[in-house]
């Protein structure tokens, strides 16, 4: 059973991993697939790609300079008759060779996809090969580490081209603005307090992605751009802590300063038009003080 996008590789690749002890994010840094755990330093890092091809093993290469724990992941489609599909054991030798692990995801159309794991990131007196790790590379996986730190849970899929990623910053963004809905307008430090998010004055002045407005000396309200981004990720905020008879209050009344409405389902407010939030509370973001 071929696959169409190579985002379906995630879900059994993340799955593999995290049976063995793995805390697993996607689209960290450009690594389709992290993970970390407690017993060990060095990131796991997995690439993956419908077909083994050039690029993929060349991603692999440069993963390296990052992290010696390195898998490259393609689908083995057992209906093709491709010369990849038939040198499997020549691809192995060359993973082995350059210190790769090569892992392949077998998709059934009544069972779930099997993996095979051809070969392990390459091994010496039981610890694995560290290569030599450039300026440059370990700034990289501090970075990479930073990022995957930082982020409250996986709320990306791994192998994702042209859409929006949740980042650590994106994260924090959106909180500082949850926060800002429900208060109406506030200061940079009373909302760090309030979400914990330390940088929350950088956020609110550096303003990237519009979100947010200075209405006076010190004090911010949020933007339409701001409501339509909590709509479109109200299952982060969930997992925030907001409640969904919060969320339902801010999306579906007039009246946007009271959040006492009870919600009879999240899949509610999860599924609620952008536009239609826009519209309904401009009048509340164009005056917040008003009822």
């Amino acid at each position: 059973m071929a696959i169409q996008y190579e985002t379906e590789l995630y879900s059994p690749v993340k799955t593999f991993f995290e049976q063995r002890g793995f805390d697993i994010k996607a689209e960290v840094k450009h690594c389709d697939l992290v993970g970390m755990k407690a017993d060990q330093t060095d990131p796991l890092i997995v690439e993956m790609k419908k077909t083994f091809n050039l690029s993929l093993l060349l991603q692999g290469l440069q993963r390296l300079k990052i992290s010696p724990l390195v898998y490259l992941a393609v689908e083995r489609n057992r209906s093709k008759r491709g010369a990849v599909n038939q040198r499997w054991s020549e691809l192995t030798a060359l993973c082995r060779q350059l210190g790769l692990g090569l892992l392949t995801v077998t998709f059934y159309k009544t069972k779930a996809p099997l993996i095979d794991v051809l070969c392990e990131p390459t091994v010496i007196s039981g610890t694995v090969r560290s290569l030599p790790v450039a300026r440059k590379s370990g700034i990289r996986r501090q970075r990479l580490l930073k990022e995957f730190d930082e982020r409250s849970g996986d709320y990306n899929t791994g192998g994702s081209t042209g859409r929006q990623l949740m980042t650590a910053y994106r994260e924090k963004a959106i909180r500082v603005a949850a926060a800002l809905r429900s208060s109406g307008e506030s200061s940079p430090a009373a909302l760090a307090r309030q979400t914990g998010v330390g940088s929350a004055a950088a956020i609110l002045q550096k303003n990237y992605y519009s979100w947010f407005e200075r209405i006076s000396r010190g004090k911010y309200m949020l933007t339409v751009k701001g409501v339509e981004a909590l709509t479109e990720h109200a299952l982060m905020m969930q997992d925030q802590g907001l409640t969904a008879g919060e969320i339902d209050a801010w999306t579906k009344h007039d009246q946007l300063n009271t959040f006492n409405v009870n919600s009879t389902s999240s899949e509610d407010w999860a599924q609620e038009d952008p536009v239609q939030v826009a519209e309904v509370t401009e009048r509340y973001l164009l005056n917040p003080t008003k009822n």
